[in-house]
């Protein structure tokens, strides 16, 4: 089990690099994180929702993620309450303060699902969430201490050293813990190291001979390796994207935005992406994305008190193209209705007016993965029907068209056939709404668009980069954090023969 000092110590990246190393070493290995508290999530084959860390720790392993990877997940909402979903399904809403008198169940939930993995798998890899150390919380959690005493895991803790204060906040972590936790600790990690190990040996001398316990490696700091990130925490730490090509993408970044990984491949294909939350960093861009969010009415008052909304309204008037996945495209429609009050005490608010499309919430949340192929053949999808693409749909209600000028027509899910339309363009072809995640990874799909993007500014073809392959890039990940730790003693802590 892979535990963490605080939240965005690494624990996730960490948890996938070996999930790697072991399937490379031969073994079949499985992650899991009892519970998860994120906005990006995915939709596994059989229509289950859960975190992204889990869906890419199961890529890193080779397999495909299942329900039983992350048995609870938490979606915070606009107020202080989170959706909870339990194997996949949304179970209910709940604030805060009555979570904790509800999981106790889910306790029982998430190790009925931790065991059946353990009965496929040689090795399932743990991840914990935020710090053991929470003393307020110690007695209800049920990610860390609780999981690793009910398995039997042995814990490495990892710790950020970027953010200063590492040793610390190891030994503090320890001091807070009991007895009997502080020896289910087996390791130390420190992660995001950057210069010189040199200098820094007579501290880790020093916590060694404090606390008993090894220090299994040190992690260099490193940007050059592509894994989809889970939290939005990633993006205040974002570096601005120095892409040479000539596309400039303005993407907003909302209150409650999620799934943002949707945009990556664009980073790598002649696009400058930039994500701004201020009309002072608006600049001129080609593009204007609307992302999905787990709460569209808040995000567009949000967008109206914060100006935004007026200056896309402008730029979309001048004819800059806009695009919305999910929660997005809701935005952009005349109306969202909300009748049951699911996501707001509102039951009707004005979208921006850049799609016919109306909106109308209803209990039951649509999740699944589909096939489609493309029917618009205007402006941005100019020469593009009949193209295929893959995608997953995540969201509450359904969006009709007053115009029938739909975008895709979906094809298939993993349970059958299917046949019905999504998504709206406008007449012209530049004002775009969907439901599908993960549109821009379909390659074909992503270079045709920026081709049409790049003819509709008159501005000259671009092949861009190479589209990083993710097996490469989980290759690297393995590579960097295999030449960082003491894999040989990680295997004798697990009670495992590396030889």
């Amino acid at each position: 089990m892979i535990q963490g000092t605080a939240s965005s110590a690494g624990k996730s990246i960490m948890a996938t690099a070996l999930c790697r190393i072991f399937r490379q070493d031969g073994y079949r290995v499985a992650p899991f994180k009892s519970q998860n508290m994120a906005l990006n999530s995915f939709v596994t084959a059989g229509g289950g929702e859960i975190g992204r860390s889990q869906v890419v720790q199961a890529e890193a392993a080779g397999v495909v993620p299942t329900v039983d990877m992350n048995p609870v997940l938490l979606k915070p909402t606009a107020s202080t309450g989170c959706q909870v979903i339990v194997l996949g399904k949304v179970a209910r809403t709940v604030s805060a303060y009555d979570y904790y008198d509800y999981n106790t169940d889910l306790l029982k939930t998430a190790a009925a699902a931790l065991e059946r993995l353990r009965s496929d798998y040689e090795i399932v890899v743990i991840e914990g969430a935020g710090s053991p150390a929470e003393i307020n919380l110690k007695d209800r959690e049920i990610a860390n201490m609780r999981i690793a005493r009910a398995s039997g895991s042995p814990v490495l803790l990892v710790g950020d050293i970027d953010r200063g204060g590492v040793f610390a906040s190891l030994v503090g972590t320890l001091e807070l813990l009991d007895e009997d936790e502080r020896d289910i600790i087996k390791g130390f990690i420190i992660n995001k190291f950057r210069g010189d190990i040199e200098p820094l040996q007579p501290a880790i001398d020093f916590l060694e001979k404090r606390t008993g316990k090894p220090v299994l490696g040190v992690v260099p700091y490193f940007r050059d390796i592509r894994i989809a990130q889970e939290d939005s925490v990633y993006l205040d730490e974002r570096q601005p994207n120095t892409s040479p090509g000539n596309l400039e993408i303005t993407l907003i970044r909302l209150p409650h935005i999620s799934n943002y990984d949707d945009f990556d491949p664009l980073e790598e294909d002649g696009c400058s992406v930039s994500y701004v939350t201020r009309r002072s960093q608006f600049g001129n861009p080609h593009l204007i994305i609307l992302p999905g969010t787990k709460s569209p009415v808040v995000d567009l008052n949000y967008l109206r008190q914060s100006g935004l909304a007026e200056s896309i309204l402008a730029r979309a008037k001048a004819g800059t193209p806009v695009a919305g996945i999910c929660g997005g495209y809701q935005m952009m429609g005349q109306k969202i209705l909300d009748p049951l009050r699911i996501e707001s005490d509102e039951t009707e608010v004005a979208g921006l007016g850049l799609l016919n499309v109306v909106t109308e919430y209803a209990a039951e949340k649509s999740t699944r993965q589909v096939t489609a192929h493309v029917i618009a053949d205007t402006g941005l999808f100019a020469g593009m029907a009949g193209q295929d693409v893959n995608g997953y749909e995540i969201h509450m209600g359904q969006t009709r068209s007053k115009e029938k000028l739909s975008a895709f027509q979906i094809t298939g899910t993993p349970q059958g056939p299917a046949d019905y339309a999504d998504g709206a363009l406008n007449v012209r072809g530049t004002i775009m709404g969907t439901y599908l995640h993960g549109l821009f990874h379909n390659d074909s799909f992503r270079k045709a668009f920026l081709k049409n993007l790049r003819h509709y500014w008159e501005l000259p073809d671009e092949t861009g980069n190479a589209i990083s392959d993710k097996e490469d890039q989980y290759d690297k990940l393995a590579e960097h954090v295999r030449r960082s730790l003491k894999i040989p003693e990680i295997y004798r802590i697990m009670g495992i023969d590396s030889q």
